[in-house]
């Protein structure tokens, strides 16, 4: 050691030889051999006695010594020291005084640098004496890892001192479905209830999947939570509001009292979840069955005749129109009636054609013996010159008002008013010349004057 001279060694070396402790007290060893004896080293002062002199001071402990200097003489092992048997008499000028003082500086530097620490693992706190300078060689003595997601207090990299509390807590994953989102975090807390907490979620008339009370493994928990919301109802025609931690839009229309019977629903999925603040309409649905019956229009069919002058036309088959029983599904929303969807249709009647025989012959330009009377005349005296015009009995009609026996006599087609109106004047022709203007015994006479 420094400070110490080589007399005073060899003379503290003899003294082991011959002293051994036991249960307190140093006492000689029994053999004479030389003798292997345990010295614990300290940095306590040490006095040399000298032959000509009081005893003088040799060793001074050095001024600033560091924490860690201090731990590391405080653990230093014994040094091994070989007593020689022929130097045990020197041990007897060793007064009891000096060993007293060894030893009680020893325990002093011992002591100074030990410290009573309280340490926190998941809730488990017991108090341990350590020489470890910061948290983080604490929980390395101790064998305590931490992770990411564990928290310690204070930090890992804190000073340690004599009286100091560390906490170490484990994080533990979380499951958590929270008003139908789904997320996955980490707390601390190894209980529901801290969890919450932690989370920020208000619990006061929330819906959990699991007690406040229940502990939280560290493998971790799945838990659902479902808080209290405002939800408004619309329904025949009342407005009803509640605060509910209902899963779904059914279970609050229950809690609300409101009850959907056959087709009635709500404005939004009855399995949807119901948000806070969300206004939902309940739909009264009346679903009723319409049948009416269609008419179905015949069809036209038409040949050619040659026979017949071109632009007329003779209706062999007049046309009947078919019917059509159709069903119709009729809802009703609120009172409110929509518009009718078709679901079946039978056809109960049949439609007829209609067949037309249409002329494709030459109309011949004059009739002899009557192309030079005033036919224009005779028209605007019988029917003010209207091809279409019609008696009021309905007996006679067209330009030159005749009956439809004696028009199709003479070849027309149909009615008389329906044929064009060159027509009427080529068979009015033929008629003159058949029995001149007796068919037309008013108006005759304007023929020739």
């Amino acid at each position: 050691m420094n400070g110490v001279n080589t007399s005073q060694d060899r003379r503290l070396d003899a003294f082991h030889e011959q002293l051994t402790l036991a249960d307190g007290m140093w006492t000689r060893p029994a053999a004479h051999a030389p003798t292997m004896v345990d010295v614990p080293l300290v940095d306590a002062p040490l006095v040399d006695t000298a032959p000509d002199g009081p005893p003088q001071p040799t060793a001074v402990p050095r001024q600033g010594s560091t924490r860690a200097d201090a731990r590391r003489a405080a653990k230093r092992r014994r040094r091994r020291v070989i007593v020689d048997p022929e130097n045990l008499k020197l041990s007897r000028l060793v007064p009891r005084a000096l060993v007293v003082a060894f030893l009680a500086g020893g325990t002093t530097a011992f002591v100074a640098h030990d410290k009573a620490v309280r340490l926190e693992v998941d809730g488990s706190p017991r108090t341990l004496h350590t020489f470890a300078d910061d948290v983080t060689e604490l929980l390395e003595e101790e064998g305590v890892t931490v992770g990411a997601h564990d928290r310690v207090s204070p930090d890992p990299g804190a000073g340690l001192d004599h009286g100091d509390e560390v906490v170490v807590r484990y994080g533990r994953p979380v499951t958590l479905t929270l008003d139908g989102v789904r997320h996955r975090i980490w707390t601390t807390a190894d209980t529901v209830a801290g969890a919450l907490r932690e989370f920020g979620i208000r619990a006061e008339g929330a819906h959990l999947s699991a007690a406040r009370s229940t502990r939280i493994a560290r493998t971790g928990l799945t838990l659902t939570v479902r808080t209290e919301r405002a939800v408004t109802f619309m329904a025949d025609g009342q407005e009803r509001t509640l605060r509910t931690n209902a899963a779904t839009v059914h279970e609050a229309l229950a809690e609300a009292g409101i009850t959907l019977h056959g087709q009635d629903t709500t404005s939004v999925a009855p399995a949807s979840f119901p948000r806070d603040g969300q206004t939902i309409s309940v739909m009264r649905i009346t679903d009723t069955r319409e049948v009416r019956e269609e008419t179905v229009p015949y069809a036209v069919e038409r040949s050619e005749d040659p026979e017949l002058f071109r632009g007329t036309e003779v209706i062999e088959r007049a046309g009947r129109n078919g019917v059509r029983r159709v069903t119709y599904a009729v809802r009703t929303v609120n009172g409110v009636r929509q518009k009718p969807r078709r679901t079946a249709e039978e056809l109960v009647h049949l439609p007829e054609s209609r067949v037309v025989r249409t002329g494709t012959r030459q109309r011949p330009d004059s009739v002899a013996g009557a192309d030079g009377l005033n036919w224009s005349a005779l028209a605007a005296c019988e029917s003010g010159g209207r091809a279409d015009a019609v008696d009021p009995s309905g007996t006679y009609g067209g330009l030159y008002q005749f009956d439809t026996q004696t028009w199709q006599s003479l070849g027309g087609g149909g009615r008389p008013q329906d044929a064009p109106a060159a027509e009427q004047t080529f068979r009015a022709k033929k008629l003159y010349v058949q029995r001149g203007a007796s068919p037309w015994p008013h108006c005759g006479r304007r023929l020739t004057g």
